[in-house]
């Protein structure tokens, strides 16, 4: 068991696959930290959203309180990959999916740099829509899936 583990991303539309991380990361953990990114960083990266930071946080804070009801956590504003609480924090593990898994590499990198001690990478599969094709907030904008990955029909 874990004191702090970390995951972060941007929760836009919130699906099964943002689900899978947090419930991978409450079920190691004392307490978790979920960076969320900031409308700068995300425009900064070119992606489009449907909600600014403050619906984000709120949707995502909900999503907790719901199925994750004695969940310790914290939500932080990202607007780097990381934060000061991975890079510097006493973050002991990083839940991550095979599609952010190199990150966990650079975050390790980072903190070897400080001399700080690496974090342990928890790498979760992505979760697979009907279609075997990946779950993910732009498919469901673009009205694909649904987020339980269930295909939509015209």
């Amino acid at each position: 068991m874990f004191r702090l583990t970390a995951l972060g991303g941007t929760f836009d539309i919130i699906h099964v696959g943002h689900v899978g991380l947090i419930e991978k990361a409450v079920s190691i953990s004392e307490k978790i930290i979920i960076g969320l990114t900031s409308d700068e960083f995300i425009s900064k990266h070119g992606k489009k959203i449907n909600n600014n930071f403050e619906q984000r946080f709120e949707n995502l804070e909900k999503m907790i309180h719901e199925n994750f009801p004695n969940c310790s956590f914290e939500i932080a504003k990202l607007d780097d990959d990381f934060g000061p609480a991975v890079i510097e924090g006493n973050v002991d593990a990083l839940v991550v999916s095979e599609e952010t898994r190199k990150k966990g590499d650079i975050l390790n990198a980072s903190r070897k740099e400080r001399n700080l001690t690496p974090v342990e990478i928890i790498t979760i599969p992505m979760k697979l829509a009907s279609d075997g094709k990946r779950i993910s907030s732009t498919r469901i904008r673009n009205s694909e899936i649904d987020s339980s990955g269930n295909i939509l029909v015209d």
